[in-house]
């Protein structure tokens, strides 16, 4: 059985992370103080990102490589999008760039964050 949780962590670590996720849909996060960069289809396609490159994450896996995840130090986990607890100070300052306002809840900043990548919008079916 698989299961759905959203994550702060960094492109390299979700890529060491591949093969033991079904499926996931991840948003680069600016920098602090940085603007969202605009979405522009007809420009050329821009660098690769680092692996260094801080991303918000919505991974589908089994329990077991939810597990793991939450034991490496490159994943914070952020509180199940119905359980009504504010997300950490920290992962609040690193999605505030997308209006997520302090007090946030997993769910008010998956719906932030969704206005930009809907695949991130917290979902049950």
């Amino acid at each position: 059985m698989t299961g759905k949780a959203y994550y702060l962590t960094t492109l390299g670590a979700l890529q060491r992370h591949a093969t033991h996720v079904t499926s996931s849909h991840w948003l680069a996060v600016p920098s602090t103080n940085e603007p969202i960069p605009a979405i522009d289809e007809s420009a050329p396609c821009a660098a690769p990102l680092a692996a260094t490159t801080t991303i918000f994450a919505l991974i589908e896996a089994d329990e077991g490589a939810h597990l793991a995840l939450e034991d490496d130090a490159d994943f914070r986990a952020l509180p199940h999008p119905l359980a009504q607890r504010p997300i950490s100070p920290e992962v609040q300052a690193a999605l505030a760039s997308y209006g997520v306002a302090p007090g946030a809840t997993t769910f008010d900043a998956a719906e932030m964050v969704a206005r930009v990548h809907p695949l991130l919008r917290h979902r049950v079916f």
